[in-house]
Formats: structure tokens, C-alpha cells, sequence
């Protein structure tokens, strides 16, 4: 569903894909390889969204961009990126190849840069900056600039636990050294293997395209 918002439309590539029961509302620019599936909502309310070339959003995920006491916070995904189900993200900054898992959030003029991982159920707290290929533990907050992590005493065993199962080559057969060096591979295996929705037939129409949304290319 499509949805023109405070007189805005979505903007999309033609070689992105909608799920058709995704929600895109208003100023939302998605780019070319994007992948956008069934229940995620992006939604720009008063500031503006981006998603860049070749990433994901995946089941369910919510990215709202916000705009309050004339402090706009827009959501910017880079290329690459990879947005697992159930992740919030609320008017953050989020870099090329950065592999969110399940479950993540992260808050209001957070930046996580390049080839960050957060483990499933992270959480970036606002303002919060993630340095170039950190990997942000698994049910650990992060806070802070410099970061600090808070959360279980033995996070450092896990991520040596994690690191060691060798997890981008169970689940992406991609194999560039840690998850972090592999995120933006992941993402990529992903984009091949979603390209067969395009195909998709859809049997019962239970949704609405708006009719002024914007295709671009």
C-alpha cells in the first residue's frame, strides 16, 4: 500500500520490490534493488525516508522517520543494508552493509556505520554512534558517543561463541571472514533470492496502490 502523506507521495525504482502488504506513506525514497516484504511499514511522517540501492526490509520491521519541535530526524538506509523482521528503527542514520537482526531497535539520531552487526535484540539507543564494523552483542544495549555496552556479563564470551559458528555460512553460504566483513554479502544473496516475488501472482486483491505515487527511472 502506498500512501500520499502531508501532500507527499513514495518514490520507487522499478526494480524494487513492494510486498503487497507493505505500507509505504509519504516521503519515501526507495532505490534500485531494494526489497521491501509483506507487513514491513515505512512510514516518513513529517521528515523523509530513504532506502538505498540493493537493501531489505524485511517481515514486519517499522522504520518511521520524525519530525518534532522543529528536530527532524529522518531514517536514511545506505546500500546494502539489511533489515531483519521485527526491527524498529526511528529516525536514524544507517550506513552501507549494517546487518540488523531480529529484533533490533534502534533510536532517534543513532548512526551505525558501516558494516555494523547488532545481534538479535540490540538496542541503539538515541544519539548513539556505532563505529565501522563493530558488533553489537545480542540483548546488550548501546549508548553513547563514545559507545558504551550495558547488558549480560559474559557478552564478550558470547560474541567469541558467535563469531566461532561461522553464522554467514550457515545461513548466506558466504564465507569474508567475521559477519561484519560478510554483511553486505548476505544482503546481496538475499536480493538474488527475493527477485522471484517479481513473479509472484497475487489471488486476491487486498490492497491499495495509490494513484499518484511516483515511479521513478
Amino acid at each position: 500500500m502506498l500512501i500520499k502523506h502531508r501532500g507527499k507521495s513514495p518514490t520507487i525504482d522499478p526494480s524494487a520490490y513492494i510486498a503487497p502488504t507493505a505500507t509505504i506513506v509519504g516521503d519515501v525514497t526507495i532505490r534500485k534493488g531494494a526489497r521491501i516484504l509483506y507487513g514491513a511499514i515505512i512510514n516518513a511522517e513529517g521528515s523523509r525516508i530513504e532506502i538505498g540501492e540493493g537493501s531489505i526490509v524485511l517481515e514486519n520491521a517499522v522504520l518511521r522517520a520524525t519530525d518534532a519541535g522543529n528536530r527532524e530526524h529522518p531514517v536514511i538506509l545506505g546500500r546494502d543494508v539489511f533489515i531483519s523482521p521485527h526491527v524498529t528503527v526511528l529516525g536514524a542514520d544507517i550506513r552501507d552493509k549494517v546487518f540488523l537482526s531480529t529484533g533490533v531497535t534502534v533510536l532517534h539520531g543513532a548512526v551505525v556505520h558501516e558494516s555494523v552487526v547488532a545481534g538479535v535484540g540490540s538496542f541503539i539507543h538515541g544519539e548513539t554512534v556505532i563505529p565501522q564494523g563493530v558488533f553489537v552483542p545480542p540483548n546488550t544495549i548501546a549508548v553513547g558517543n563514545p559507545f558504551e555496552l550495558f547488558g549480560p556479563p559474559d557478552k564478550l564470551r558470547l560474541l567469541e561463541k558467535i563469531e566461532s559458528i561461522k553464522f554467514p555460512k550457515i545461513a548466506y553460504n558466504v564465507d569474508d571472514g567475521s559477519f561484519s566483513d560478510s554483511a553486505g554479502a548476505a544482503t546481496r544473496v538475499r536480493v538474488r533470492e527475493f527477485t522471484a516475488h517479481f513473479e509472484d501472482e497475487i489471488i486476491s486483491e487486498g490492497h491499495m496502490v495509490a494513484e499518484d505515487a511516483i515511479i521513478s527511472g
